[in-house]
């Protein structure tokens, strides 16, 4: 390469090393790294400040964790919807240390529980056990929203997920919002949900979640959330100055604002429903598959029971295959799985012997008679043979009279 060639690229090759620079710069000052332009253009164009308070909420079966993000009129709106991409355990709470479990529940979020040099890239602890879970005694650690994308109990996402969450909860901090509340919930609570899960031992704890969930679609507000009585409560506006909630202790007395009551009512009415639809749908659906359950059983007990009674004709029948009983018998006794097992099948074949003379039948010429070789079925005697016995001549013998001694059902098959 010539000294002028080797001039002309390396301003090229320094401004390429600038940009993979710049880059490795922003992603190595993660705890700091901007939110993308994308998502800024995108708050503007939803009357939302970059610094507005959020609140996440988490579904697990559905495996989301959403963003929401308070506009200008106090009420808040999705901005971004993440696809988590592992947490452990199944449908339910958490309940004690080591069960690998993702907890359930409404959690806050404070600036002390962000972790900038998590081992997973970045991350926030959820504040397992809060005030609910201590009042019944469960325990655990450690339990997280962070990347890597490896979950031991905790909500995993990837590091270019938990990258954007971490900044919009940093972001949030710098507005001053004092903390942010996470609802991590086994789905969304809709009526058709409910239905399907109704019959789960965790019922009673998510039909309690559910009033903060409806909360939140109705107002599109974060509730305020309380425990007490060992129970998780909503919007409760005390009626004595200063009253405490505490988790092991009753209730004082509040209640939720009027008009917030009288939405909330009408917004149950409707969901009972609902759910009432999707429960007898689910009946129906559950009613079938029990029946068809059941013919499917009937049908597999049928199909043993015949190819034992076939065994045990072909022990009966000294190990050869029962298809040496007669066919015709078969269907002649109305019950062909009874003749299979009746015992060994008659010696005589099934075609019918030419007659003679010395078995000719007492019934008249052409009249039916019970063969016992056919298991009963009645047989036409046969029709002497005009050409045979010399009554006639040959050339006066009619067209049939050329095959005198073929089977009746093979002349009634060839006609």
């Amino acid at each position: 390469m010539t000294p002028i060639r080797a001039l002309q690229i390396l301003p090229i090759l320094l401004f390429g090393l600038t940009g993979c620079q710049d880059a490795l710069d922003s992603v190595s000052n993660k705890v700091e790294h901007p939110l993308p332009a994308k998502l800024v253009n995108k708050m503007k164009a939803h009357d939302m400040s970059t610094r507005s308070p959020i609140m996440m909420r988490i579904f697990k079966e559905e495996g989301v964790l959403e963003v929401w993000k308070q506009k200008g009129n106090g009420r808040f709106d999705i901005i971004a919807s993440y696809e988590i991409c592992k947490w452990s355990g199944k449908l339910g709470p958490k309940f004690k240390e080591g069960d690998r479990q993702a907890p359930e529940g409404f959690y806050r979020i404070y600036p002390a529980q962000m972790n900038p040099k998590s081992s997973y890239y970045l991350s926030f602890n959820m504040g397992y056990p809060n005030s609910y879970d201590r009042s019944y005694g469960r325990t655990g650690t450690n339990l997280m929203v962070h990347g890597a994308c490896s979950s031991a109990g905790c909500y995993s996402m990837t590091d270019e997920q938990v990258l954007e969450i971490y900044g919009f909860a940093r972001d949030a901090f710098k507005g001053g919002q004092e903390y942010f509340l996470v609802e991590a919930l086994p789905f969304r609570m809709t009526p058709e949900n409910m239905a399907r899960h109704r019959d789960s031992e965790h019922f009673e704890f998510w039909k309690m979640l559910k009033v903060g969930y409806d909360h939140f679609e109705l107002t599109k507000r974060p509730p305020k959330v309380e425990v007490c009585d060992r129970q998780y409560v909503f919007n409760q506006i005390p009626q004595i100055e200063n009253a405490a909630f505490q988790a092991n202790a009753a209730c004082p007395p509040a209640s939720v604002p009027t008009t917030l009551a009288y939405a909330y009512n009408a917004y149950e009415k409707s969901w009972n429903q609902e759910f009432a639809k999707a429960v007898a749908k689910f009946d129906g659906q559950e009613a079938r598959q029990i029946a068809a359950n059941e013919a499917k059983a009937e049908a597999e007990a049928l199909r043993a029971e015949r190819e034992a009674a076939i065994q045990a004709r072909i022990a009966a029948n000294g190990g050869q295959s029962p298809a040496a009983v007669p066919v015709l018998s078969l269907f002649a006794t109305g019950n062909p799985l009874k003749a299979l097992t009746a015992g060994p099948a008659p010696a005589a074949p099934l075609s019918t012997p030419a007659p003679t003379a010395a078995a000719a039948s007492d019934a008249p010429a052409g009249q039916a008679e019970p063969d016992p070789n056919l298991g009963g079925i009645p047989v036409p005697v046969p029709v002497p043979n005009p050409v045979a016995s010399g009554q006639v001549a040959a050339t006066q013998a009619p067209a049939q009279a050329a095959q005198p001694n073929k089977p009746f059902w093979k002349i009634w098959s060839s006609n």
